[in-house]
């Protein structure tokens, strides 16, 4: 799951050093993916109401589902 969260986001941010990207397990088959970026790119990242972190959430859900397994995504500021 950080894998694809660390492709997507590089390619997004501007300071790809600051990219802090965390995945916890929280049961057997149910993730949580904590993001944190540089402050600047935290707008980025949102999109316009929120369109951009929806849009990681879904390829991220996608991703998962496709292993049975369920994950969260959280964007930390």
């Amino acid at each position: 799951m950080e894998a694809i969260a660390r492709t997507i986001l590089e390619a997004l941010v501007t300071a790809p050093d600051a990219l802090r990207i965390e995945c916890q397990e929280e049961d057997e088959n149910r993730f949580k993916v904590s993001i944190q970026v540089d402050p600047v790119d935290v707008g980025k990242v949102i999109g316009k109401q929120g369109r951009t972190i929806n849009a990681i959430r879904v390829v991220m859900k996608a991703a998962a589902s496709k292993r049975q397994q369920q994950v969260n995504v959280e964007l930390l500021t």
